[in-house]
């Protein structure tokens, strides 16, 4: 009976002492977040992050799109493209001027096109699998090109450039390349080069 007793008056604690976390306790682990960021280790900045994440609700909108930048950069330099690439694509969506993020999403997408490249010629020889592999690269560098051409068009890059070009001749888009230097111009009016979570 003691037992029993102890596990109801246990669980009745339990739920008092566990309540959700406020807007300014989530603010707060937000901030920690960013000090440990800045401050290092990569290991704790993801730990930090990933806690932070099924609360993000509770952060403004400008808050949650910086923090899904930061998050996104934590993956990405931690060799995990793919958790990057989700929390990037909510940010060039919120803020599709932001050319950072853009940057960001075309090296991905180029990266992965270039994957395909390489098995292009590892499958030469089989019409069917190359046909598919073409496929791949194609969708991928289709993917890499709008965001490289924001990044290019608003913080102009030789190597930015180069695979831009090297994207639209592989993909055969003669009337991208015959217009690039007419988008750019375009795009280059609405730049913006910081996140601002206030």
């Amino acid at each position: 009976m003691f037992k029993k007793a102890s596990l109801v008056l246990f669980a009745v604690f339990s739920l008092f002492t566990a309540k959700a976390q406020t807007v300014e306790e989530v603010y707060n682990r937000y901030l920690d977040f960013n000090l440990t960021r800045l401050e290092g280790p990569a290991s704790k900045t993801l730990e930090a992050g990933e806690a932070l994440l099924p609360d993000t609700a509770k952060l403004t909108p400008k808050q949650r799109i910086s923090f899904y930048y930061s998050i996104g950069k934590a993956y990405e330099d931690d060799a995990q493209s793919i958790k990057a690439q989700q929390y990037y694509e909510r940010v060039a969506a919120a803020v599709p001027d932001y050319y950072v993020v853009q940057r960001a999403l075309g090296y991905i997408f180029a990266k992965q096109a270039e994957s395909y490249a390489d098995k292009l010629n590892a499958t030469a020889s089989n019409i069917t699998e190359n046909k598919k592999v073409m496929a791949l690269y194609t969708a991928a560098a289709k993917k890499a090109i709008p965001y490289l051409e924001k990044a290019q068009a608003c913080d102009p890059d030789d190597d930015t450039l180069t695979r831009i070009t090297i994207l639209l001749k592989n993909t055969k888009d003669t009337a991208g390349l015959a217009n690039l230097k007419t988008k750019l111009a375009t795009l280059s009016k609405t730049c913006i080069d910081l996140l601002d979570d206030k």
